[in-house]
């Protein structure tokens, strides 16, 4: 137990990106530390909890609590909210804090913005993923983006981060606007790949090797298997992409079972249609262990539910970088009654 007073920091936007920048394999071994501490029990995520509202359908606000064990130790919770209609104006659809927790006290010691942690964690999810799934099919030269917002750049990102390169970038999105924003983000990053905006879901797909989809679509809009018949990986972030058909001919590995199935994504209304989970070969963690081998002659697609536990792992490394840089924007007297009696 300390033997000091407890503290608590406030880590904005801008220090998060600081500590974040550049890091991208760090970041991602970080997440394969976490799956793997996931995987052999040394958590807890609990279900998380959606938040809706009868006048606003298309708005959630998510809370995801979650405890890690290992090296990094920490308790929390991420609370994240998607409202769709920021976009039109003007600012990002999805905002977060991320709270920390102490191990031994429980007492929070800090709140971070965590839109930037929830988008690296997806990112570098999908980099891992991306990885470990190609090992055996060798590094494709396309790839294929449904949904161009911010999820969709930190994945390029943590692709290219990681050593990725393409011959091809394929984009597509229901707002044309939005497609050639992407795709100038692309142009700016350096990219020497070739860089083609497609009109229609089915023409990206065809012609991409890894296709990822980072909408916010809340039910499946593509129905056809066939679209999928030269074996692509599929990166299924947004979850509800893809009727359950297509996952049917699929293999399929999810980041846990049991997240993963519910509240109607893609691999729950599979489960639904069938009556059970054996469309599943198992998840990311399960491949790196191997405790299971992935074919080659059928898609691959993996669709992470995104767990608290990544975000834990991520932001605990954001708050030690910040303090080690002597940065901690410590609340003095944030707690206050810390005598038992008075």
């Amino acid at each position: 137990m300390p033997d000091t007073a407890p503290s608590f920091a406030v880590i904005s936007g801008a220090q998060v990106h600081r500590a974040l920048d550049g890091n991208h394999k760090q970041v991602v071994e970080l997440v394969e530390a976490a799956y793997r501490l996931h995987g052999d029990g040394d958590s807890v995520n609990p279900p998380s909890y959606f938040l809706r509202f009868p006048d606003r359908p298309s708005s959630r606000i998510i809370a995801l609590p979650a405890s890690i064990g290992g090296e990094i130790g920490v308790d929390g919770i991420k609370w994240i909210s998607s409202f769709p209609e920021n976009v039109a104006a003007g600012i990002p659809r999805a905002s977060a804090v991320l709270i920390l927790n102490d191990h031994d006290t429980g007492y929070p010691f800090a709140c971070l913005e965590s839109s930037i942690i929830s988008a690296t964690r997806t990112a570098a999810s999908a980099a891992l993923a991306a990885d470990w799934l190609t090992r055996d099919r060798g590094r494709p030269g396309r790839v294929g983006f449904i949904g161009t917002g911010l999820i969709a750049r930190y994945i390029h990102e943590y692709l290219a981060g990681t050593g990725w390169s393409f011959d091809e970038i394929g984009v597509h999105d229901l707002s044309a606007e939005h497609a050639a924003g992407f795709s100038g983000a692309l142009e700016r990053s350096g990219s020497t790949a070739r860089i083609t905006v497609h009109d229609t879901a089915e023409s990206l797909i065809r012609s991409s090797d890894v296709v990822v989809f980072a909408t916010v679509a809340g039910e499946p809009y593509v129905h056809d298997a066939d679209w999928f018949s030269h074996n692509p990986l599929v990166l299924h972030v947004s979850l509800r992409d893809l009727a359950p058909e297509v996952l049917l001919g699929a293999v399929n590995l999810v980041d846990d079972v049991d997240h993963c199935l519910k509240a109607n994504t893609s691999p729950h209304l599979v489960e639904q249609r069938v009556g059970n989970r054996e469309f599943l070969l198992g998840t990311l963690a399960d491949v790196m262990t191997g405790r299971v081998e992935v074919p080659a002659d059928r898609p691959v697609i993996f669709s992470p539910f995104g767990l608290g536990v990544l975000d834990l792992a991520v932001g605990k490394f954001v708050y030690d970088q910040v303090r080690r840089g002597g940065e901690l924007a410590v609340v003095e007297d944030f707690f206050h009654e810390l005598r038992r009696y008075g």
